[in-house]
């Protein structure tokens, strides 16, 4: 049997290094994409550097970069897209400029779409499953994040009226996580040691979830057999969503 391979985009970041290391480590070639250089150590099969944004933007760029991506797949089967790529643009309303607006929908809303739409046949094909990485803050969110909240929030919506389109053809799913403990989530707290504390103590957990953790589940929904599993918003907060946050 033809080994299975899987796409993977925003592989550098600490959620992206993860999902590649599990599925690596569970005999799927990877198919890697980032905005920037591959990473040091970073275990895949194929990488390929992407401008997401620009493949929305530049219809030809698009193909350029899935007929790379295809070619590199050869005949093995496609079990997985995994929608991992995001930008985050904080600004307060009066600040947040059309260019935001566009860059944050291009990448956290569109690029899903647009990926998802150019490897529909080849997933099909291999029975496979789109997986799209949203975020908590679709639901609960804070200052500052409308631009981000609004994508994320329309992420889980395009990933339930995909699932009802293509029914039994591709499986897609979504992957909900609050706080993450990733570089990027670390360095907003540097020299802010107590807040950070706070941040893992508010989660009933006690803690903050680890990149490994998004890796491990989403192993698990592609490659466990859970066929019944369609157009799932999948939750993984540390209790945190049922938490009142008031001032009594």
């Amino acid at each position: 049997m033809a080994q299975p391979c899987i796409i993977i985009t925003g592989a550098n970041g600490g959620i992206g290094q993860a999902l590649v290391t599990a599925f690596t480590h569970a005999g799927y070639a990877v198919m890697a994409t980032s905005g920037s250089p591959k990473a040091d150590g970073l275990d895949c099969e194929y990488f390929i550097q992407a401008d997401l944004d620009r493949t929305v933007r530049d219809a030809d760029y698009g193909e350029k970069i899935f007929a790379e991506i295809r070619k590199a797949i050869k005949k093995r089967p496609l079990k997985g897209l995994i929608n991992n790529a995001a930008v985050q643009i904080l600004a307060k309303v009066e600040e947040l400029d059309r260019a935001a607006w566009q860059k944050t929908l291009n990448v956290n809303l569109l690029a899903p779409f647009f990926w998802t739409q150019a490897f529909i046949s080849e997933l099909e094909a291999a029975r496979g499953c789109v997986i799209n990485i949203g975020s908590i803050h679709s639901r609960l969110t804070k200052r500052r994040f409308t631009a981000y909240a609004t994508s994320k929030a329309a992420l889980n919506g395009m990933t339930r009226s995909i699932a009802l389109e293509l029914g039994t053809r591709v499986r897609i799913n979504a992957i909900e996580p609050a706080a993450i403990s990733t570089e990027m989530l670390r360095s907003g707290f540097a020299g802010n040691e107590r807040g950070l504390a706070q941040l893992e103590e508010f989660h009933p957990t006690g803690k903050i979830g680890q990149p490994e953790e998004i890796g491990r589940l989403a192993l698990q929904m592609i490659d466990d057999g859970l066929d019944f599993m369609n157009g799932s918003i999948i939750t993984l907060d540390g209790g945190i969503s049922g938490c009142l946050s008031d001032p009594a």
